[in-house]
């Protein structure tokens, strides 16, 4: 559910700046999308986590067409080879964008794969992350996150990725053991990691999953 409360998300943006990551607020996409392009330098190479809210940006089409590379493991037509050398790339692209499961009041990204290339990437190695995320990624604490990834983030995402878990039938995490599992490593960002450059953008929309 999106929180349209200008005090939460005031306290959020604060907290986030507080953690040491770069952080700012966009009532819409359009207005998030032009300052999202400034963070990126000419011709850079641009890797691209698994994210629903990066599509709805409608943004890599216009990157590529500025001169980009895109490192985008799930452009259709790739082979299971081609895809994880695409995922070992984007630890080491100059600009990596992804969006989070669940951001807390208290300005913690918490995150939950399955690979794990895109929680690994958030952490060190591209030389800048941008993590773009509606404000109903908003939660109130730690609690609250684990609960919105098991009943939101992560059925939604298993019915996108048509994979065959109980959760797309039950609406929430059945802790299932089958081998497309997407749910095995969970992080938390409580503060920007020492090296890595992280911009955080909340958007005033609802947006992925």
């Amino acid at each position: 559910m999106s929180t349209n409360n200008p005090e939460i998300i005031q306290k959020t943006v604060a907290n986030l700046q507080k953690n040491h990551f770069t952080a700012s607020y966009y009532p819409s996409k359009e207005e998030a999308v032009a300052h999202l392009l400034t963070l990126i330098a000419d011709e850079a190479t641009i890797g691209v986590g698994g994210s629903w809210t990066i599509e709805q940006l409608n943004i890599l089409d216009k990157l590529e067409a500025q001169g980009h590379t895109i490192l985008n493991h799930n452009k259709p037509g790739l082979n299971p080879d081609q895809i994880v050398a695409i995922r070992r790339q984007q630890l080491n692209c100059d600009v990596f964008m992804t969006s989070s499961n669940a951001i807390t009041e208290a300005g913690q990204l918490v995150n939950t794969d399955g690979v794990g290339n895109r929680v690994a990437a958030m952490i060190f190695g591209p030389k800048r992350v941008i993590v773009v995320a509606g404000i109903n990624k908003i939660v109130k604490d730690l609690d609250q996150a684990d609960a919105r990834i098991k009943t939101t983030a992560a059925p939604l995402n298993n019915k996108r990725l048509n994979k065959p878990h109980p959760c797309v039938k039950t609406g929430e995490c059945m802790n299932c053991q089958l081998p497309t599992r997407i749910c095995n490593v969970t992080t938390v960002l409580n503060k920007r990691p020492a090296l890595s450059d992280i911009h955080i953008i909340l958007i005033g929309e609802e947006l992925g999953f």
